[in-house]
């Protein structure tokens, strides 16, 4: 199995898992050419695509969904609510509702999903298991991790979760008032601090592979972002990768699990 982060950031999100001829894709952030083209440059082939699964209906995880499920001719999965709350633009296009307790098979697939706390519908968190036993888990768009969060994530072998902002940076930052509120409230999105104290919990023999996402532009930043998930992973004992996702290139991709059939879906280069 592998991962590639196609961007992430207030302006677009989508994660590329791809296994046994398959591809699975995690939000879809971004216009078509764009995603095509991001997954272009990492070697992704978005012809295998089985799924489009979606965390929530914000613009920045769901704007290329269903013209991208149309073209491929994949259903969009989603909670009911985000589901709902996308409406008729999902018309032509296969619908399949996930949820907590649901373990959903899409391909050499296992999808499960608990609920997050972020200002949406029916916003989720994502654990996707291959046939080999890798398991991806994604978190982010969250204001805390609850434990349920923590639950759906634990034996995960790579993490991507939400390391959205600086505290001292969105305290000082030009936001207004209420929009800062807003980012480190409950609803909101998880501090350098609490993504560090939260992968801390998770972290475990089987971890290889940490990607810090939905960083700040304004309140944030990759080399302040690792820093500080760092140090604390040190404490823990963690020697696996660690790496910030990009609002404007995606990241090189991560390798799970070796699949001779992978040939066909991740260029050479």
């Amino acid at each position: 199995m592998k991962i590639a982060v196609l961007g992430s950031g207030s302006r677009g999100n989508a994660v590329a898992v791809t296994a046994a001829n398959s591809t699975l894709l995690l939000d879809a952030g971004f216009g078509p050419r764009t995603l095509a083209a991001r997954a272009r440059k990492v070697g992704v082939n978005l012809t295998g695509l089985v799924g489009v699964v979606l965390t929530h209906e914000h613009n920045d995880h769901a704007r290329g969904a269903a013209p991208l499920a149309r073209k491929s001719d994949c259903p969009v999965y989603a909670s009911p609510g985000t589901l709902a709350a996308l409406g008729r633009r999902l018309d032509d296009v296969a619908r399949i509702a996930i949820g907590p307790q649901q373990p959903t098979a899409v391909g050499p697939f296992t999808i499960r999903a608990c609920r997050t706390s972020h200002d949406a519908a029916e916003p989720l968190a994502l654990s996707v298991e291959g046939k080999s036993g890798d398991k991806v888990g994604l978190a982010y768009d969250l204001g805390r991790p609850t434990a349920a969060v923590q639950h759906l994530l634990q034996d995960a072998t790579c993490l991507i979760v939400e390391a959205n902002h600086d505290e001292a940076m969105l305290r000082s930052s030009s936001y207004p008032l209420l929009l800062r509120e807003r980012i480190a409230g409950p609803s909101g999105h998880l501090s350098n601090r609490a993504a560090a104290e939260l992968l801390a919990g998770l972290h475990h023999e089987g971890l290889r592979s940490v990607i810090l996402a939905h960083l700040s532009e304004e309140c944030n930043g990759a080399d302040l972002a690792v820093a500080e998930v760092r140090s604390v992973l040190d404490e823990v004992g963690y020697e696996g990768d660690l790496m910030a996702a990009q609002q404007e290139e995606p990241l090189a991709p991560v390798t799970l699990s070796d699949d001779p059939s992978q040939l066909e879906l991740w260029s050479a280069g």
